[in-house]
């Protein structure tokens, strides 16, 4: 089978096709045919050689975590899925053991880790990770889900909100910052995103995003903002930590998921205790907020965007283009094609 592997961590040129034998699925797994992966700024950033998780010595590395598709074959033990079923994966990887995995929510699992290896046109997958895709959901659709949709529905959990209330969406035109916009509009709540591109603003706005800041300078998107947020939602880390503080309100909630603008913030702990404050860090979501996605998904209530579908040989130009922040919502890999 051919897979689209990172065989250099240098960013979109480290991209190449190779042959690999097609996987067995062992006695709780199962082989799919992979019909789309999206792909994740954590695949960029292990293919910029940014992650802590691959290093040279792992290369031929096959990534990809959001993978639908149907089932080819699956092992002696498994009895909830068959050949032919249609599904998407879940891609958290628990321990099963920890207290939390006892207890929940499992992304709290004290080994938490990603499933990485759909990029190619067959994956091995655990069974029980797997989630049948409602009638009418197409395979793009449910693999523009998982990380994305599910981060921002986990993120929305962690905050105190009722319909009316003002959220912040920093980075309003990527992935996760899409789902945020589109989730928020059915939850009845107003919302306010940035971006350096008012093409792409103009998009959002579509999609349920009442106003636009075209900027990525601090201070002005600060003076631009009106008001006091009741909760803000960071996928970028960096400075938009410290903006998204100064913005909240008395009482009011940041949750922070991704370091996409920098890896470190600075905090100003007296407003944070005087003003009650809170900053909450969220990773992923659970397999239960998968599936309540999918049933929104296919009730019509939430359409996830795709910005663009490649073919596995163009995998390296999927990469380029989310390195190129061009796009509004989720880039597709169909490894059929």
């Amino acid at each position: 089978m051919r897979a689209a592997a990172f065989t250099e961590l240098t960013g979109p040129d480290g991209v190449g096709v190779i042959e690999q034998e097609t996987p067995e699925p062992g006695a709780d797994g199962a082989v799919i045919d992979v019909e789309a992966c999206s792909i994740n700024r954590h695949d960029l950033w292990i293919l910029d050689g940014d992650s802590a998780m691959v290093d040279g010595g792992d290369l031929p590395f096959v990534s990809g975590l959001d993978v639908a598709g149907t089932v080819r074959e699956v092992g002696a033990a498994v009895r909830d899925v068959e050949p032919g079923d249609r599904v998407v994966l879940c891609p958290n990887e628990t321990c099963g053991s920890c207290q939390y995995c006892r207890e929940g929510p499992e992304n709290l699992c004290e080994r938490f880790s990603l499933f990485h290896g759909g990029l190619a046109e067959t994956a091995r997958v655990p069974a029980d990770r797997l989630l049948a895709l409602p009638e009418g959901v197409t395979p793009v659709e449910a693999a523009a889900v998982p990380t994305a949709y599910m981060t921002a529905y986990h993120m929305f959990r962690q905050a105190d909100l009722e319909v009316g209330d003002r959220v912040f969406v920093p980075g309003a035109t990527g992935g996760v910052g899409v789902a945020t916009v589109q989730i928020a509009d059915a939850l009845g709540l107003e919302s306010v995103g940035t971006s350096s591109s008012g093409r792409k603003l103009d998009r959002v706005r579509e999609l349920g995003l009442d106003r636009g800041v075209e900027s990525t300078d601090i201070d002005t998107i600060r003076e631009a903002v009106d008001g006091r947020f009741d909760a803000v939602f960071n996928h970028l880390g960096g400075e938009y930590t410290g903006l998204g503080q100064s913005v909240l309100r008395r009482g009011g909630t940041m949750v922070v998921c991704g370091r996409t603008a920098g890896g470190e913030s600075t905090v100003q702990v007296a407003d944070l205790f005087l003003q009650h404050k809170r900053v909450v860090g969220s990773t992923m979501g659970t397999q239960g907020d998968l599936r309540r996605l999918l049933g929104l998904v296919a009730d019509g209530e939430v359409d996830p965007v795709v910005d663009e579908t490649y073919p596995l040989g163009e995998t390296d130009a999927a990469f380029a283009a989310m390195q190129d922040r061009d796009q509004v919502g989720k880039l597709v890999v169909r490894p059929q094609q």
